[in-house]
């Protein structure tokens, strides 16, 4: 790709073999090759000296009914690749199609349609929400833009997505101030179920919650999944959180998937080191035991200017001169086509091998 035009040099890939499944059989969501980059400007004519590379090269699917984990440390890319999926941030090349429909491509009234089908449930539960709208407002202006019922039917359904949230219907003529950060993020999931969409993105849906209330919306989320066989791309930075949640999870590093399993193969075997530092990251709820952390040393490299080879190389304390020259693809793991890894050494790797080797004297901070 020339990164002095990077629109230029990238091309859709064929849609026919997808549009041309069954919906039963093809992925909800499926995401090629995307590439997300903002342009760097310098001097008096605001000339492109650059770019910052947040999303390079992402691709994963997501089933109908399912549950995908995209985690990753903070900056590593995960909500700029929600959000371009959304539509919400341009998308620099790639292809994103939800149901078979290329959504990159849709004009301003297809997406209006299709996002009916996709809608988010934000971070933050204070800034997401209107402080001069009424919770019947917040929640009822989709109905109204979308003209899903009629205005005598408008507060009936208001009421109706509130109890299915566990809120309740007398909350509907109050400010989000007067509710609890757990309450205003089931305002947040209610506004979210207001159309009956098909895709729900969930970026960091609990991350500002105390933890006795991350479990109950959590659980919340499940329940109505099972309810309304409702899809999630569930955007997390601790492992913890998703383990139980999602059925499929994506390790993201410096705008890149490092990894991608079923939940159960990537907590029982991780295979990146990367994938290991994070999960020796995930506190023990265990007091009495005591554990020496051994955590990673140096700095996440710029996205401006990511490593020739494997991005995370200069990070890695089992990097060779082949990993910093040569970028690993994302590959099955030998006897297991659904557990992808971007590592040279990844049949090699298990899931000790970080601790084990950081114990052993390498670049460790205590």
């Amino acid at each position: 790709m020339n990164e002095s035009d990077p629109r230029g040099a990238a091309t859709m890939k064929n849609t026919e073999h997808a549009s041309a499944r069954p919906p039963s059989e093809r992925p909800l969501l499926q995401v090629d090759d995307l590439r997300t980059w903002f342009p760097i400007r310098a001097g008096v004519f605001s000339k492109t000296v650059g770019h910052v590379k947040a999303v390079d090269g992402v691709s994963f699917s997501l089933q109908r009914g399912k549950t995908l984990g995209l985690v990753g440390e903070s900056g590593c890319g995960k909500t700029t690749v929600a959000r371009t999926v959304l539509r919400l941030i341009p998308a620099t090349s790639g292809q994103v199609l939800f149901d078979g429909l290329d959504v990159l491509a849709q004009g301003q009234q297809e997406m209006r349609q299709l996002r009916r089908r996709i809608q988010i449930i934000f971070q933050d539960p204070i800034g997401s929400l209107n402080p001069r709208m009424t919770v019947a407002q917040i929640v009822g202006e989709t109905l109204r833009v979308h003209k899903v019922v009629g205005r005598s039917e408008w507060r009936d359904r208001v009421q109706e997505l509130l109890r299915k949230v566990g809120l309740p219907p007398e909350a509907m003529n109050r400010y989000p101030h007067e509710f609890s950060g757990g309450q205003r993020q089931r305002i947040g999931i209610a506004r979210a179920l207001a159309l009956e969409p098909d895709l729900i993105v969930c970026d960091e849906p609990v991350s500002a919650l105390d933890v006795s209330i991350q479990s109950q919306i959590l659980n919340l989320l499940q329940d109505l999944q099972d309810e309304m066989k409702l899809s999630y791309l569930f955007i997390a930075h601790n492992l913890a959180v998703v383990e139980h949640f999602c059925d499929e999870v994506a390790v993201m590093y410096l705008g890149k998937i490092v990894e991608q399993a079923s939940s159960g193969a990537l907590y029982a075997d991780p295979r990146h080191p990367y994938t290991q530092a994070l999960l020796m990251a995930v506190p023990e709820p265990d007091p009495t035991k005591r554990m020496k952390r051994a955590t990673l040393s140096g700095e996440v490299p710029s996205p401006v200017n990511p490593p020739s080879g494997c991005v995370f190389s200069p990070r890695c304390p089992f990097a060779t001169d082949q990993c910093r020259q040569v970028r690993p693809e994302l590959r099955p793991l030998p006897g297991d086509p659904t557990h992808l890894v971007a590592c040279h050494y990844a049949e090699q790797m298990r899931p000790d091998s970080l601790r084990k080797k950081l114990a052993e004297g390498a670049p460790s901070q205590q």
